[in-house]
């Protein structure tokens, strides 16, 4: 199973805050790289090293055409930290670990299903839904 990447920031010097499609959030720290695999000395430079962003389709993150990281090497050796966000994501990537539709959701809402300000909200265009919300009403992800 694939853990895609969302978003990702860089804490120099050798930290990444990695928040993926499921909502939850962990910490990587690329130290140990160093030693193991000598072309990520190069990340020692912090402008190269903030340079880092999502791998189209989220299933790692890169800096440049020598240096990237994979989803699953992130998710497997990164430490889970708590934020004020875990457990949220949107509607598009609950859907995509749910295989639902976006409709399916949106009818949920309408119905009481998932209770806005609760379960879920909208900002702006984007829908936003809890985790606890979508295991309670459609139990455990499918992928």
């Amino acid at each position: 199973m694939f853990h895609k990447v969302h978003d990702i920031t860089p804490i120099p010097p050798t930290e990444l805050m990695v928040k993926f499609a499921n909502g939850v959030t962990k910490l990587y720290d690329i130290q140990h790289l160093f030693s193991r695999f000598p072309a990520f000395q190069a990340l020692s430079n912090e402008t190269l090293f903030s340079d880092v962003h999502v791998d189209t389709g989220g299933y790692g993150i890169i800096w440049n055409d020598d240096l990237d990281l994979s989803c699953d090497e992130l998710w497997e050796h990164g430490r889970v930290v708590k934020t004020p966000f875990d457990g949220l994501m949107s509607f598009a990537d609950a859907c995509e670990l749910w295989g639902l539709s976006e409709s399916t959701l949106r009818k949920a809402v309408a119905y009481g299903k998932l209770v806005p300000g609760i379960d879920t909200r909208k900002f702006g265009k984007q829908w936003i839904v809890t985790r606890r919300a979508m295991n309670r009403e459609y139990g455990q992800p499918v992928q």
